[in-house]
């Protein structure tokens, strides 16, 4: 992408009433934006779901002019910008019809060929929330798998420290330019996140905090992501809203459930009471759903000294003694909690030593 086109895609992306789904028609019948601006309006009519309301504004020099500013703001900030056709924009966010023409990025981002999956949730996160968030990340670190969230308060920061905690890349999406942060306590947070991802925006520097921008930055999360996690919401929240567009998108959603008598559970309670999301009780849910344990698997060699904990070697000698069995059997027969369970069968799959099986049941491989 030249710096010419650049600009002119700037300018495309300014204009009232072009959105992004009539920008990329636009793109797609034109071949470039410097060409969408040099061709006649009567042309650009004969395209269809274009009319004169949209085009309205497209010779107004003034959009020429604001893209020229942002441009050497670009540069001067140096700031990455991912266009939609090339191959470095994010594949799963490209299948997403309201995708942004134009991404702006910072950091060190790398999603080729990487598992994403998106955290969000309360911004009064409970402690328990905290800790379920931590240690979700903590036991897919295996997996190095990039963890998306919209660096905002509670659950959406636990999710960006705990990835930088296990040596995971975060990306940070914003609803705002990358020329400022929010909220500003989060300012302390930015190296470190830039160190090991980045920060992902389709607003300009000059974007006010205005509430329909979070709503659109959520959209981004939800379509980066190969899965959305919930991990906890009130009744009413910009992660349900999140878990939404997931949906639409035809991801897997994931809600960690609670008690009925939590308000801070009541979003994920209904998600699940709904059919919208799927239960999420620790990471071995998630890597079964989306059947990441099964993806291309090298054969290994069972070592005959892998270092096993005592609750692992108890959970094992369990398996090994029943064979097939399903979680809660398991959980009877060691004599440990269901919830640890779940934990020590992931730990125990990823030694290569316990498989999952369809209906939930695990068996020593």
């Amino acid at each position: 992408m030249t710096k010419k086109e650049l600009l002119y895609l700037l300018a495309l992306q300014r204009i009232p009433n072009i959105g992004h789904i009539s920008a990329k028609k636009l793109l797609r019948h034109l071949g470039s934006a410097e060409n969408i601006f040099k061709e006649k309006k009567s042309n650009l009519l004969k395209i269809d779901g274009i009319g004169l309301h949209t085009l309205k504004e497209l010779h107004n020099s003034f959009y020429l002019d604001e893209a020229e500013t942002e441009l050497k703001f670009i540069e001067k900030e140096g700031i990455e910008v991912i266009y939609f056709q090339e191959k470095n924009y994010p594949e799963r966010l490209k299948q997403c019809i309201d995708a942004p023409v134009l991404l702006f990025q910072k950091g060190n981002i790398d999603l080729q060929r990487k598992k994403i999956i998106s955290i969000v949730g309360a911004r009064k996160v409970t402690t328990h929330g905290i800790a379920f968030c931590e240690k979700l990340v903590e036991d897919l670190a295996i997996l190095n798998p990039v963890i998306v969230s919209g660096f905002a308060y509670g659950v959406d920061i636990t999710a960006h420290k705990a990835a930088i905690k296990n040596g995971l890349q975060t990306i940070g999406c914003l609803a705002h330019g990358l020329n400022q942060i929010y909220p500003k306590v989060h300012s302390k947070y930015r190296d470190q996140v830039e160190a090991h991802g980045g920060f992902m925006t389709d607003f300009w520097s000059d974007a006010k905090f205005l509430p329909q921008n979070f709503l659109s930055r959520n959209r981004i999360i939800a379509g980066l992501g190969q899965a959305t996690i919930v991990i906890e919401s009130a009744e009413k929240g910009g992660s349900l809203v999140t878990a939404d567009i997931a949906n639409s998108y035809d991801r897997e959603v994931f809600a960690v459930p609670g008690r009925p008598s939590d308000s801070q559970s009541k979003g994920c309670n209904d998600l699940l009471k709904q059919q919208k999301a799927h239960v999420l009780t620790s990471a071995a849910d998630l890597i079964y759903m989306l059947n990441w344990d099964l993806e291309e698997k090298k054969p290994q060699q069972q070592s005959l000294f892998v270092k096993l904990t005592p609750a692992e070697q108890k959970l094992f000698d369990a398996l090994q003694k029943h064979g097939k069995c399903e979680l809660d059997h398991l959980a009877i027969e060691s004599g440990l909690p269901t919830f640890q369970v779940a934990s020590l069968l992931l730990n125990l799959e990823l030694k290569n030593l316990v498989r999952p099986l369809p209906g939930k049941q695990f068996e020593v491989i």
